[in-house]
């Protein structure tokens, strides 16, 4: 034993040594034990006899390792999730294979923005994936994004986004309507619900235009913006709502939940669990936790 350290002795070459992997080994142990098995810094420095600050700095040195592409064709789902503070906004964009369940690339972001999903779809790009159709959430800009590729509008995106301007109660008849016509989204075709949208359109078209005249400054303005609104979202997103009916072939998912629940809820309570987490044991956490998915901890 030299300062603290213990030394092997070999027999055969008269030479000691020390073993290299055992701080190795602890550092991932306290990770596992942080992380997974919900132990707080008190407990871990308590259990090891070390400081606060010694154990946070070997969770925060501890390699997670690096991520193993295996380019291949694949079907995206691709979406965003935030978990920061208002002060400390912090989120991840991830890119998930529909066929694998693989999380096949991520970035921490600060705002949701078009310039991050081309970054990612670049690198996969450059890393040799074949992109063969992406379902997103229809952020603005993100179709052009992703041009020449088949692009699935998620349906449970445009369901909220009807039910955000109309309400899950529509007084109007013709939010009513347009609610019944959004019952039969996932049951129906793109000709159908295209017609369905067009006879809507014709049998409210006048109310859609009504004006209203504001008595002070004299200036008009539509009577009914948000079921205009409603509207003019379905017509932007309608070209995107069917694609994964119209390309049968290819393995496309109708929605971003295998994002939305099947990764962000579980990646979030992680995070909750651990409440006063620095910006840099987040974004650790949630490396270590996408680079593992599916996969024995």
């Amino acid at each position: 034993m030299r300062r603290g350290i213990r030394r092997y002795f070999c027999n055969n070459c008269n030479s000691s040594f020390s073993s290299q992997r055992r701080p190795e080994k602890l550092q991932k142990i306290i990770f596992k034990e942080y992380f997974l098995q919900r132990q707080t810094l008190q407990q871990l420095s308590l259990k090891y006899n070390k400081s606060i600050p010694w154990i946070r700095k070997q969770i925060l040195e501890y390699d997670i390792g690096e991520k193993v592409h295996n380019p291949r064709e694949v079907n995206l789902v691709c979406d965003a999730t935030f978990y920061g503070k208002q002060k400390d906004k912090l989120g991840t964009l991830v890119f998930k294979d529909v066929e694998s369940k693989e999380i096949l690339i991520w970035k921490h972001i600060e705002s949701e923005i078009v310039q991050d999903y081309k970054y990612l779809k670049e690198e996969l790009l450059e890393l040799g994936y074949i992109i063969l159709s992406v379902t997103l959430d229809g952020k603005r800009g993100l179709y052009k994004a992703f041009r020449n590729i088949p692009k699935q509008m998620c349906h449970f995106h445009q369901k909220k986004i009807i039910q955000r301007y109309i309400t899950m109660k529509p007084k109007l008849e013709a939010g009513k309507d347009l609610k019944k016509i959004m019952t039969r989204l996932t049951q129906t075709n793109e000709k159908n619900f295209t017609r369905k949208i067009d006879e809507w359109y014709e049998k409210y078209k006048d109310f859609l235009d009504e004006l209203t005249v504001n008595n002070l400054t004299g200036e008009c303005h539509y009577t009914h913006p948000r079921i205009r609104s409603a509207y003019r979202s379905l017509r932007t997103n309608l070209p995107y709502l069917f694609t994964y009916k119209n390309y049968r072939d290819l393995t496309i998912s109708n929605t971003t939940n295998a994002l939305e629940g099947g990764v962000f809820s579980h990646m979030k309570n992680m995070i909750s669990l651990h409440r006063g987490l620095t910006k840099s044991m987040k974004i650790t956490l949630v490396d270590y936790y996408l680079l593992n998915y599916k996969k024995k901890y």
